[in-house]
């Protein structure tokens, strides 16, 4: 690896690695107060350890003053050289542990936004099993966009993704895990929330605008099938909830999120048995190189609450016996 002067970084030592985490935090958190809580130590030392990385490798990494926060062009690449860095080092750790046959380390999953008021869903209760199975096993979990989270999985960021199914990858392994149900919504300001004509069709929902997600999911899906007007873009359900509210958009939540709006006389369904759609989600994993022992176990507990109930003492013990 260059760095400036024409120079060569040398080996990575640990101290470097050390350095890496903290720099990483430090984007993760927007900033070296921020991350202090994360780190827990304080922002004059977190300063020193990104001033320490930034003369080792020669670059300026960010810039930090009055106007807040924010990555050169080089911190960028950096951060993304990092990520990759660290995920190859947590997969070498979990390698070790997989030949000492040891459930230890940390697991990274991520889900995607407001699946936890979901009755369908029991992501809780594949934590608490794998909990009980693998109690040294350090859990970080994430909310994250769909692509994110598949983009995340696929480069080793997370071991175990939850998402909405949409298009398959071929480095991704799939299990179903349940359902949902996307209906329309209006908020209280909105022509369609006190006047629903009576024989409305997917035709005359063109004539209103639209809010949808902006990356490709079932949502962006359906829009782009029914030809909708999207004219407002959001990056996850609560936004999307934010623009309905505003009386001037329609889009399509998920029925358990949308309940307390409704409940509030905030939003009303529009036309529930036209405007709706249904949305499997399934547990995701990566292809290749293959999953290691803590994965594959966490995985497991996924799919058995989901399919079958099982109960802890039957899925610990089938499980430690792989």
């Amino acid at each position: 690896m260059k760095v400036k002067g024409g120079s060569t970084l040398g080996q990575l030592s640990d101290m470097d690695i050390r350095l890496l985490r903290v720099f990483k935090s430090v984007v993760e958190c927007g900033g070296m107060a921020a991350a202090e809580l994360e780190l827990n130590i304080g922002t004059s030392t977190v300063s020193r350890h990104i001033k320490d990385l930034e003369t080792r490798l020669g670059l300026t990494l960010c810039r930090r003053g009055r106007a807040g926060f924010a990555l050169t062009a080089e911190g960028q690449q950096i951060y993304g050289e990092t990520l990759r860095l660290l995920a190859g080092a947590d997969a070498f750790r979990a390698s070790v542990d997989e030949i000492h046959r040891h459930m230890g380390g940390q697991l990274n999953i991520a889900a995607f936004d407001k699946t936890a008021s979901n009755p369908h869903a029991r992501l809780g209760r594949a934590i608490a099993l794998f909990s009980e199975l693998a109690p040294e096993v350090n859990l970080h979990l994430y909310v994250a966009p769909l692509n994110a989270i598949e983009r995340g999985v696929i480069d080793g960021q997370f071991q175990v993704g939850v998402i909405p199914g949409h298009r398959n990858s071929d480095s991704l392994i799939y299990d179903e895990l349940f359902d949902e149900t996307m209906q329309l919504y209006c908020g209280a300001q909105h022509a369609l929330f006190t006047s629903e004509p009576a024989d409305m069709d997917w035709d005359d929902l063109r004539e209103h605008n639209f809010a949808g997600l902006g990356y490709h999911s079932p949502n962006m899906e359906i829009s782009q099938q029914r030809r909708l007007s999207r004219k407002a873009t959001g990056y996850d359900q609560e936004s999307i909830a934010t623009l309905i509210l505003s009386g001037q958009y329609l889009g399509f939540l998920p029925d358990h999120y949308a309940k307390p709006f409704v409940e509030s006389g905030q939003m009303r369904v529009v036309k529930a048995d036209l405007f709706h759609y249904e949305c499997s989600f399934f547990s995701i994993v990566r292809r290749s190189p293959q999953p290691s022992r803590v994965t594959r176990a966490f995985q497991d507990c996924l799919v058995q609450v989901h399919r079958t109930g099982i109960n802890s003492v039957v899925i610990s013990t089938r499980l430690q016996q792989k």
